[in-house]
């Protein structure tokens, strides 16, 4: 597959966990050329500082605290994207399970969210005067960029979505148990959709994807398609062979 817009776009793609959206987001901006940001990552970051710092993720304002000195940078890297924050390189660091439950919490912080709010809409600024952004999370076609050119919503059964989140974990080396991966998902599931601020939901003009049973490059053929439609700009896709 091979697709390439000539003018910027911001694409937002959002989706719960195991939806399938990170790596199709990455994938979509490698085959867009243009920056991807996982803003997952960013709420991952403080959750990552709070544990290090033994800072409870239930005290308001202890997080503020801790926002309002936050040094917080992504940089491209590949397909992906690398975190540093304070100047440290914490990519890996924050894709455990205690970190995944810690950003959560924090995620459901006015102070946290106004804070990563800023950054992201800095981010696509910056990007979009240059070039163009793919950017995932949860509320990212609703709150950070409701304004996006075109807006995906992610999503698979629950089964795929255990499974994948699952294997996840365990190629990171981690030992993972299939029970309890389906309880931590159900549990973000529930904590998503539920929160006040910002809640997991679909933009009324996003456009919905099932990824389930579908392979990564249908999924980013379908969106590439999509925004030819939606926007009239000459994104040429092919089919063939994907080099990742």
């Amino acid at each position: 597959m091979a697709a390439r817009a000539t003018t910027p776009l911001i694409i937002a793609i959002d989706g719960p966990a195991g939806s399938g959206k990170s790596s199709a987001a990455r994938l979509l901006a490698k085959t867009l050329g243009y920056l991807y940001l996982d803003t997952g990552a960013l709420y991952r970051a403080v959750g990552w500082k709070a544990l290090k710092e033994g800072v409870s993720v239930q005290d308001e304002e202890a997080l503020e605290s801790l926002c309002s000195r936050l040094e917080l940078t992504v940089r491209p890297d590949g397909e992906g994207m690398r975190v540093y924050l304070d100047g440290r390189d914490i990519t890996g660091e924050i894709r455990t399970p205690d970190v995944s439950r810690a950003a959560a919490a924090v995620a459901v912080v006015a102070a946290v969210r106004r804070r990563l709010l800023g950054i992201q809409r800095r981010m696509g600024s910056e990007v979009g005067a240059r070039g163009g952004i793919v950017v995932e999370g949860r509320d990212i076609g609703t709150v950070v960029f409701p304004e996006a050119t075109v807006k995906f919503f992610l999503n698979a059964s629950p089964e795929v979505r255990v499974k994948r989140r699952y294997e996840e974990l365990r190629q990171q080396g981690m030992t993972v148990d299939l029970t309890q991966t389906r309880q931590e998902i159900d549990t973000r599931d529930l904590k998503d959709s539920s929160r006040e601020l910002a809640p997991l939901k679909v933009a009324e003009d996003a456009i919905r994807i099932d990824s389930t049973g579908q392979t990564l490059e249908d999924v980013v053929s379908t969106m590439a398609e999509a925004i030819q439609q939606k926007t009239g700009l000459p994104v040429r896709i092919s089919r063939g062979p994907v080099d990742r």
